[in-house]
């Protein structure tokens, strides 16, 4: 499924950019479809930090990102790196105590706050504290009068306010708000949004909730966390594209979902899940249930094969590398896209790459098994030194392993 984010470029006195704003798209087409705002920031986040990777929308500047009063409530921005994003509090939000505790402890943690079309509100008393908390004020060149601009021209360069402004779609507003004494511009006149796009696994088991009850244990059992995380393919390919985004200092590539928890932490998984299930609340697509099924059982049985082969010690590269199998008819992208997106270990890589590996003969054999080759069974069997019998005994099981576990009363 393929997934879009656009960007806008915000420049300054010198014209160079400065940075950039995020804004939601659903498909190539460059406007603001009609969603709620909650759900246009959640998928602006998710797309960019998961799917397209931060850096290269960012190319290493600060984004810009709309935050509405219930995400601000949530403590959504916190899930982020303050060098990463500049808060941008929508004009929907209308000030009030809870809203400057907000931004107060938003400031303290050392993010950006840019007040989005603003209007000072003389009869709010809360408008003026909310000012004084603003790094930037986002000044609307199409929605404001010459005389509002000047209001808050004027209370910005009172309290060392930096101005943007925004929506310039003519050299003469251009040249108006360098006269004016504005930090940054943006607009049509400089760059109309540009899409990005990339590809994501849509939801299909709804785990998040029971991962979040586990991560809230006074001592999370990792063991059970990742064998939920495997059991969703969404979640396994979102967590392993989080880590080759984000880095986290990783030297070596991950050969299992414990593996990869243990590299980001439990803090931080505990974080991006609920982002995840922030979005998840509007979620409506989802992988067909035969894909699903078929990827599950694979990654249990390529995981069993292994166990049954004289000697072998390792176990998560095999449950990985069955279910990342089938990721190419999941994405409808071609593998190696796919893999290059992923911190995979390089047996992993080079066994759904078709090179010839332990975790390819297993892959391999697996697939016989599913599609009753008979004479690939037998010599996949000898070659690996297992017997036929145990071969389907682990089929069967793997099976019904798989059918427990769509079940909705299991999750």
């Amino acid at each position: 499924m393929e997934v879009f984010v656009a960007r806008q470029p915000l420049f300054n006195q010198m014209e160079e950019v400065y940075g950039y704003e995020l804004l939601y798209r659903h498909n190539n087409i460059n406007s603001f479809p009609n969603v709620n705002g909650d759900q246009a920031t959640t998928e602006v986040l998710i797309n960019s930090f998961f799917n397209i990777g931060i850096d290269k929308l960012s190319d290493g500047k600060p984004c810009f990102i709309n935050f509405t009063e219930n995400l601000l409530e949530l403590r959504l921005p916190t899930y982020f790196q303050p060098r990463d994003i500049v808060i941008e509090i929508l004009e929907t939000v209308i000030p009030s105590q809870k809203i400057i505790n907000i931004c107060l402890e938003l400031k303290q943690l050392g993010y950006k706050l840019a007040l989005d079309d603003f209007i000072f509100d003389k009869s709010n008393q809360y408008s003026h504290s909310l000012l004084l908390l603003a790094d930037m004020i986002k000044v609307d060149f199409q929605q404001t009068t010459i005389d509002s601009r000047a209001e808050l021209e004027t209370l910005a360069r009172k309290h060392e306010i930096e101005l943007v402004a925004e929506k310039l779609e003519t050299s003469e507003e251009y040249e108006q708000a360098k006269n004016k004494g504005y930090h940054y511009f943006q607009g049509y006149y400089f760059s109309r949004p540009l899409i990005m796009s990339s590809h994501d696994v849509p939801i299909y088991i709804h785990t998040y909730y029971k991962i979040l009850e586990l991560l809230n244990d006074e001592d999370p059992d990792i063991n059970r966390i990742s064998k939920l995380i495997e059991q969703d393919i969404s979640l396994s390919y979102k967590l392993l594209k989080l880590i080759n985004t984000l880095g986290y200092g990783i030297k070596q590539k991950v050969t299992s979902i414990k593996n990869a928890i243990i590299y980001i932490g439990l803090i931080e998984l505990q974080k991006w899940i609920y982002v995840l299930t922030v979005r998840e609340k509007e979620w409506k697509n989802g992988i067909s249930f035969e894909v699903m099924h078929n990827c599950i059982i694979r990654s249990k049985m390529c995981e069993s094969v292994a166990k049954l082969i004289p000697g072998r010690l390792e176990y998560g590269s095999f449950f990985l590398t069955g279910m990342f199998s089938l990721m190419d008819t999941i994405m409808n992208r071609d593998m190696a896209t796919i893999l290059s997106d992923l911190p995979l270990d390089e047996t992993i890589v080079q066994a759904l790459s078709g090179e010839k590996n332990m975790q390819r003969d297993v892959l391999q054999l697996v697939i016989a098994a599913e599609t009753a080759d008979w004479s690939s069974i037998g010599l996949g069997c000898k070659e690996l030194n297992i017997q036929e019998k145990e071969l389907f005994k682990v089929y069967a099981e793997s099976i019904s392993w798989a059918k427990k576990l769509l079940d909705e009363d299991y999750l």
